[in-house]
């Protein structure tokens, strides 16, 4: 069957039919820290939106190494270890990096600059998108699951 986005490695297998809720070029310590990116394309579905096939073969670790108990954790193939999404102990998104987790990048374009801080030192963003020091101002959290 085919989904209007799909991802994850030849173990694990994701997807969504359902448009994302957010979407944006993150520029937080957090994704450099992760990635290794200088900034990390990012995009936020709700929760249930995105389905895995084999829940069980992943592996998860703490996102943020610097908040150990925070929501988000990094759910990597326990096989391969291919990066396959952040998953929110809260239930409330499920997160895709797509040029990490086998998404295609170009149907889920940016629409926005997230966590720039012009003290870090790097170039301010020039593409036309806008620009914040957090998620885009109408942002709002889904309900916890």
């Amino acid at each position: 069957m085919s989904h209007k986005y799909e991802g994850g490695c030849e173990h694990i297998h994701t997807h969504a039919s359902n448009e994302p809720i957010d979407n944006h070029t993150c520029h937080c310590s957090v994704c450099k820290n992760v990635t290794g990116q200088d900034d990390t394309h990012v995009v936020f579905f709700n929760y249930g939106d995105i389905s895995v096939d084999n829940i069980a073969g992943l592996k998860r670790q703490p996102f943020n190494a610097n908040n150990p108990n925070g929501p988000l954790e990094l759910c990597t193939c326990g096989e391969c270890g291919t990066p396959i999404m952040l998953d929110d102990k809260e239930k409330r998104i499920r997160v895709i990096v797509p040029n990490l987790m086998g998404y295609n990048s170009t149907q889920l374009p940016a629409t926005y600059h997230a966590f720039y801080d012009p003290a870090a030192g790097a170039a301010a963003p020039s593409d036309g998108r806008p620009v914040y020091e957090a998620l885009r101002p109408d942002f709002v959290w889904p309900k916890p699951g």
